[in-house]
């Protein structure tokens, strides 16, 4: 882990197993607890309104990324390839070795880069099938199929609300004795939930800041989170992100309050709720909530590179990612991590 101090410009070497003697007591760490399902899916197509779902095309198996559910039936999804896939289609979902399909989703509508809108036909047993023949999203560089082992192994220890294509993979590093520790520090831990979706791993796709927008994700700001930040802001104790999806959560949940007059430390509440934030944090964006942030590395290009940017500083960041790679740090959803205060 790589420490890297805001005040000082420095950085240093260290270890995670470390982290309950870098925080203090008093400290907020704030967690998302989303949990990975199995999103991945393939499916067969049939072309028309009325084809029978036990005719499907066999040309090709069309991979399907379950991103975010819009209602009870209905999904935001990536597509491969997304060419041969356009709205009035219909999907089957089968089993391995088994003909029959046990989903069937027509395709609404087309965005670009492969998203498409789905609607599956309604079944009670949704998630339980989805649990059967969907498969663990794994991150595309890990070149090996899912195992029953990664549906436990691709979620963090505290996991609790299912939802995500992807791990918030920031708290993978925690383990049950590193949290107890952490508690007996006299560290606060309290809870968000983000479904990580398209936003946060988003790319940068156009030349300037202000014309990035990112994808929509739902996130839950709990009541006795809430209530935790607003007596540490009040108390002026650090309040301390675990992952870039945390940090979107709470400055959204801040901005949501600005409406109403907050500032940091004011002591005007947040108020518990249920919502979608496609907040887009970088260089010059004054943070409200967060005060340190723990996060894996990040590519070049990224929106998530920016967000770090936007908490520590343009150059301090990049002088800690140039000896992070001469290092040697692994960077990715298992790689390294790094701690800004």
């Amino acid at each position: 882990m790589l420490v890297v101090e805001r005040q000082s410009g420095e950085y240093r070497d260290n270890f995670f197993r470390n982290l309950p003697d870098l925080l203090k007591p008093g400290d907020l760490l704030i967690l998302n607890d989303s949990r990975v399902i199995p999103a991945r899916l393939y499916a067969t197509r049939a072309r028309g309104a009325n084809t029978q779902p036990r005719s499907p095309d066999p040309s090709g198996r069309i991979e399907v990324l379950l991103t975010q559910q819009l209602s009870e039936f209905e999904w935001t999804a990536l597509v491969r390839p997304g060419r041969k896939v356009q709205p009035g289609e219909r999907l089957y979902f089968a089993a391995v070795g088994d003909p029959a399909p046990l989903l069937e989703a027509e395709v609404l509508a087309a965005a670009e880069f492969g998203e498409r809108t789905l609607r599956f036909a309604p079944t009670a047993e949704f998630r339980t099938i989805l649990d059967r023949i969907g498969h663990m999203p794994l991150p595309p560089y890990i070149h090996r199929g899912d195992t029953v082992e990664d549906r436990e192994r691709y979620q963090t220890v505290f996991s609790n609300e299912p939802g995500s294509a992807a791990a918030p993979t920031a708290g993978l590093h925690f383990t049950p004795e590193i949290l107890e520790q952490l508690r007996l520090r006299g560290v606060q831990i309290e809870t968000i939930t983000l479904h990580v979706g398209l936003g946060t791993f988003q790319p940068v796709r156009a030349r300037n800041v202000e014309d990035i927008h990112l994808h929509g994700e739902h996130y839950t700001l709990p009541p006795a989170t809430a209530d935790a930040i607003n007596a540490a802001l009040r108390e002026k104790r650090r309040i301390v992100a675990a992952g870039t999806t945390t940090t979107r959560t709470l400055e959204h949940c801040a901005q949501m309050a600005s409406t109403d007059g907050f500032e940091p430390h004011s002591g005007v509440r947040l108020h518990p709720h249920t919502g979608e934030t496609s907040i887009f944090l970088y260089p010059g964006y004054r943070f409200r909530v967060v005060s340190g942030l723990l996060t894996n590395f990040h590519l070049p290009e990224s929106t998530l590179l920016m967000l770090v940017s936007a908490l520590a500083g343009r150059e301090l960041i990049l002088a800690a990612y140039h000896h992070a790679v001469r290092e040697r740090y692994r960077f990715f959803s298992y790689g390294d991590c790094m701690l800004i205060l």
